[in-house]
């Protein structure tokens, strides 16, 4: 299969396109959905801020270097009709729906009869003194860059945070020549064992887990230990670290820190969809607390590529009204995923330390150089935007927006459109005579990747 980007001429040329389903996000969740809705034989098209299909757990160049799972799902949303517009991001959902979008900074309207959010999840950053300094990169976001590309050969990098995550990331890392100084995990070490112990019930998880340790083996793998502070000139150059007892120093080149994921959930709240602790509220359809949209994956709550694709295809199937006994099978293999994410949850929770290491000069809000300082625990987030503009800069909250909620217990409150940073033009833009028809697959265009 080629590894092309599959784009659509004719949502560039008219400004806009109608669908029976549109799938908002290409990663493993959107990809299973647009598949599913589209071989059921409705019209789907599917929105994604990426470059190319996968997300950012198969982000890519080429496609020989993914997990055979991703390619073939990869090839099958290749194979089905699904409509796929990249680099597109889409910026307010209408009630009807009509989706406004911006495309490589041209405005786009989808109209769809069914919404499906499949929006994915970020890291969750925790500021600590030194945190904004050159070097220091989330856990995911060094992921990201070595999969572009980037060079960490023979350099000293320190990764300290939470989660599963920390494991494929420092074995990568390990495999293109860095030196791994140290892996610091923050959750306790009976936590973490507790959810080892657990995972007798998925012995391929257990499996990968050791594959990923033996690729740094040689390097200290730390429970129960965290980052305090960095420190350095122009770029990080040490780090300090501490396990409760005993505080020591380490030199780096790159820090990589993040802890775990939070579900990207602002359209979600933008269409009005309930949200319970950071989640949004799905039944066992994935439908939401809004008719006629639907949600799968990382925003129903981090699970990890497996609760992904399964909650996917029961969304592409539950929207287009088919395969009620496919449905059902599904079902219980997403509920088995579910009770995984609580587990998950439960032993990687950032312990209560973690909230005192910002000093009053600690920037919270990067966007707007809000700092610790300047934040009042007694205030709600809303009184935050208001007195100092915590989370009103371009990033909308996504990086601050975890920290301030962990640090204080602000809830996100309400999002107001655009979802993201825009053109003045995306928002004015009318959409164009109702002409463009549905997305045939003959509209359907290959670009180099």
């Amino acid at each position: 299969m080629s590894d092309a980007i599959a784009t659509t001429s004719a949502g560039a040329s008219s400004g806009r396109l109608r669908a029976d389903v549109a799938v908002i996000g290409a990663g493993p969740a959107g990809i299973a959905a647009a598949v599913r809705a589209a071989d059921a034989g409705a019209s789907v098209v599917v929105l994604d801020e990426g470059m190319r299909p996968g997300g950012q757990i198969w982000h890519h160049r080429t496609r020989a270097g993914l997990p055979r799972l991703a390619r073939d799902w990869l090839d099958a949303l290749d194979r089905s009709a699904a409509t796929v517009v990249c680099g597109a991001s889409v910026v307010d959902i209408e009630p009807g729906f009509r989706l406004a979008a911006e495309v490589r900074g041209a405005p786009l309207t989808v109209d769809a009869g069914t919404v499906i959010l499949a929006t994915g999840a970020r890291e969750r950053f925790l500021p600590f003194p030194g945190w904004t300094l050159p070097g220091v990169v989330g856990v995911g976001g060094a992921q990201a860059l070595l999969k572009s590309g980037a060079s960490f050969a023979g350099k000293r990098i320190v990764i300290a945070g939470s989660g599963p995550l920390l494991l494929p990331v420092a074995a990568s890392l390990a495999r293109a020549g860095a030196r791994i100084a140290i892996v610091a995990e923050q959750a306790p070490a009976a936590a973490v064992r507790r959810f080892g112990a657990g995972l007798w019930r998925t012995p391929g998880k257990i499996a990968q887990a050791a594959r990923y340790r033996a690729a740094f083996r040689a390097t200290r793998y730390a429970w129960g230990t965290w980052a305090t502070r960095a420190a350095g000139d122009d770029a990080v150059r040490e780090v300090t670290l501490t396990d409760g007892r005993h505080t020591w120093v380490e030199p780096c080149d790159v820090l990589c820190t993040g802890y775990g994921l939070v579900p990207s959930t602002e359209l979600a709240r933008l269409a009005g969809c309930a949200i319970d602790r950071g989640r949004v509220v799905v039944d066992a359809r994935q439908r939401t607390s809004i008719p006629g949209i639907y949600c799968a994956g990382e925003p129903t709550g981090i699970a990890g590529v497996e609760a992904s694709l399964i909650e996917g295809e029961i969304a592409g199937l539950a929207a287009v009204g088919r395969a009620r006994k496919a449905i059902e099978r599904l079902d219980a293999a997403r509920r088995r995923q579910r009770r995984f994410a609580d587990r998950l949850d439960a032993a990687f929770a950032p312990r209560a330390e973690l909230r005192s290491l910002a000093a009053a000069d600690t920037i919270i809000c990067r966007c707007e150089d809000v700092t610790a300082g300047r934040l009042r625990p007694e205030w709600s987030q809303r009184q935050a935007k208001l007195y100092t503009r915590a989370g009103m800069g371009p990033c909308q909250g996504r990086i601050c927006g975890a920290a301030l909620e962990h640090l204080f217990g602000w809830d996100a409150g309400t999002v107001r459109a655009p979802a993201v940073a825009t053109r003045l033009a995306t928002l004015i833009a009318e959409p164009t005579p109702d002409d463009a028809g549905d997305c045939p697959t003959q509209n359907r265009t290959k670009g180099a990747s």
